[in-house]
């Protein structure tokens, strides 16, 4: 059972008929004036009546089941309580992807040889005959909803889902997992290269830490300069997607197309109340908008927080099953499994969107073609002032999203998405395998996969609110993560070098291999080049000189200092594009920021050989500041 099989759902049939709407009138499940209003919403939105009845409120779902069973001249059936005959069930080809496509779901035999099926659609005779042609017999209908029907699919095919979330990518292309940390090659190489290290300290050991020093600052400098020159280039232009507001008016609810929300949370019960609010204020007709809120299924306190919050109708808890790796990227494979948008975002429980991100990022898409794979939205902290943390965390954000991201777009190299506000082509997410559970910055992974297989990745202009990180330990915990993942994705695709350079080119290749490989290693310097400023400026030339080339700590030192010039100034570039001047000065702890990297980066990499598939989970709702002003 793969995700890549669960590709197109057709657009289930509407219930639109007058006789429908005449028998909710008779039952007095709805009222003239609110039957009216669906009405036009209907004709409005192209959304079928009784997709219109849930998604504003005016009927419940059990109602409407009870109506449609009555207008299908069939009974309801709660599947919670049904038990299902497992030969039966399982006997189709897909068939778990078949009966979400379908909306129908073979339940058991009867005495006479008879079966009966629950469906969410009318049973009309074309529907019964290619019912009995797949299960080879008669059906015997009863009605249910359709997601109730994918509730039983996720109860029925549970450890198959849980498998393919996991495991389906490492199945198609064991060479793109990060499942497994260090190929054999990769291990080879590092124990040969190694020994020759060894090898060289033992017989010349001044010149071997020379040599050491100059690779070191020589990659600092390299990494700095490198996003100095696509921040430059980034800098030249606005956005590169803009989307005019005018161009989102006339966008007409009728064609807009179905979209996703994913929002993975792990224990965010302090925050989904909030959540909730947040994705409510989402622009977009909820007739043609799910939201799924992927929970773990231990996460019973979240559950019931979400639940006591009363979301709206097109909110809807989908239970992860338990698994390893217990990760953000395992819980979205099986959001993307139940999916029913042509197109697809992931927020995070803490993520404020723009209202009308989505109808931007649909004229993005249509603007870009079929080879725009994802449109990402710029991501900005509503608690920015709270701390010196997260001053340097906008910062940092700031002229990443506007300024780095945009030269990379302009530039076309490979953009490493960030964790949240992607927006996707679902059917092009589904080729590309969707996420990969074992790698921790699944994301930027995505990014560099796409660009293989030819596809761009845009952005907006649009922003997602978020909280900040407040606290130090909080924020080391998040980056040695981030930065864990990095290295897990170099090491995931150095697996095959040339093959890689074939993909995508030279000029990509060494764009990855700066700023994804190169950002771990130059935070890896960091705390040895700081060390290296100490002994330069502090220890006498005549102590130093006897044992060590003074010219080469001069060097070094001049390297870093550039380097760290570099990234001061791109900190300060980063709050003129949205006005935060307060913020321009403090700029100047960016050294001190980087330590924190530094410390974050050592952590990373002892995880990654110690337990590399490990979440470090950020703890959200810490600020002390409101999200709304």
């Amino acid at each position: 059972m793969s995700l890549g099989d669960a590709t197109a759902r057709p657009h289930d049939d509407p219930t639109e008929n007058d006789a429908f709407a005449q028998l909710l009138l008779r039952s007095d499940l709805v009222s003239p004036e609110a039957l009216e209003f669906a009405r036009e919403v209907e004709q409005r939105t192209g959304a079928s009546l009784d997709q219109v009845l849930i998604s504003e409120g005016l009927l419940d779902s059990e109602s409407l089941l009870i109506a449609e069973a009555e207008a299908w001249g069939v009974l309801p059936i709660d599947l919670d309580a049904v038990k299902f005959d497992d030969v039966l069930v399982r006997g189709q080809d897909d068939a778990g992807q078949r009966f979400l496509a379908e909306n129908w779901l073979p339940i058991k035999r009867d005495n006479d040889n008879r079966v009966f099926v629950a469906t969410a659609r009318e049973p009309s005779p074309a529907r019964a005959e290619r019912i009995r042609d797949a299960i080879g017999a008669e059906p015997r209908f009863v009605a249910t909803t359709s997601w109730n029907i994918k509730n039983a699919c996720l109860r029925l095919f549970r450890s198959e889902i849980a498998d393919s979330a996991a495991n389906e990518l490492w199945r198609q292309n064991p060479a793109m997992s990060a499942r497994i940390t260090f190929s054999r090659g990769q291990k080879v190489g590092a124990a040969i290269g190694a020994l020759i290290l060894v090898s060289l300290a033992i017989v010349w050991p001044v010149q071997t830490v020379i040599g050491f020093m100059t690779l070191v600052s020589l990659v600092f400098l390299a990494g700095t300069s490198f996003k100095f020159v696509v921040a430059m280039l980034g800098a030249r232009y606005d956005v590169v997607e803009r989307v005019s507001r005018a161009e989102v008016v006339a966008l007409s609810d009728r064609e807009l197309p179905r979209y996703t929300v994913l929002v993975p949370v792990f224990r965010e019960a302090n925050i989904v109340a909030q959540l909730i609010k947040n994705l409510g204020g989402l622009d977009y007709p909820t007739e043609k908008l799910e939201v799924l809120i992927l929970i773990e299924e231990e996460d019973h306190e979240t559950r019931d927080a979400v639940l006591a919050s009363s979301p709206p109708p097109h909110f809807r808890i989908v239970t992860i099953p338990k698994g390893q790796p217990q990760t953000k990227p395992r819980a979205c494979n099986v959001g993307l499994y139940f999916a029913t948008g042509d197109y697809l975002v992931i927020y995070d429980a803490e993520d404020t969107p723009d209202p009308d991100q989505l109808k931007k990022a649909v004229v993005a898409f249509e603007r870009g073609g079929t080879e725009t794979v994802c449109v990402q939205a710029a991501l900005n902290y509503f608690n920015d002032t709270e701390n010196v943390l997260t001053r340097m965390f906008t910062l940092e954000y700031s002229y990443w999203f506007d300024y780095m991201l945009a030269g990379l777009d302009v530039a076309n190299l490979p953009i490493p998405l960030g964790g949240t506000s992607n927006h996707f082509r679902t059917a092009a997410l589904l080729e590309l395998g969707g996420w990969d559970p074992y790698n921790v910055t699944e994301d930027a992974d995505l990014g560099i996969r796409a660009s293989a297989l030819g596809y761009r990745v845009g952005v907006i202009n649009s922003t997602t609110m978020e909280e900040a990180n407040t606290s130090v330990p909080n924020f080391v915990r998040q980056r040695s993560r981030w930065i864990k993942g990095y290295m897990q994705t170099s090491l995931v695709h150095a697996r095959q070098p040339l093959a890689l350079i074939r993909e995508v080119g030279m000029k990509r290749f060494a764009s990855f291999v700066l700023l994804i490989a190169g950002t771990p290693l130059t935070f890896l310097g960091v705390i040895p080049a700081y060390v290296l400023t100490a002994i330069t400026l502090l220890v006498p030339r005549e102590l130093v000189e006897p044992y060590f080339p003074v010219w080469v700590l001069w060097l070094t030192l001049l390297n870093f200092v550039i380097g760290n010039m570099v990234m001061i100034y791109l900190s300060m570039m980063g709050p003129y594009k949205r006005g935060s001047f307060h913020l321009v000065l403090w700029a100047l702890l960016n050294p001190v920021y980087w330590l924190l990297h530094s410390w974050a980066s050592y952590k990373g990499l002892w995880q990654l050989i110690t337990k590399p598939h490990y979440w470090e989970k950020t703890e959200h709702g810490l600020t002390k500041q409101d999200a709304h002003g």
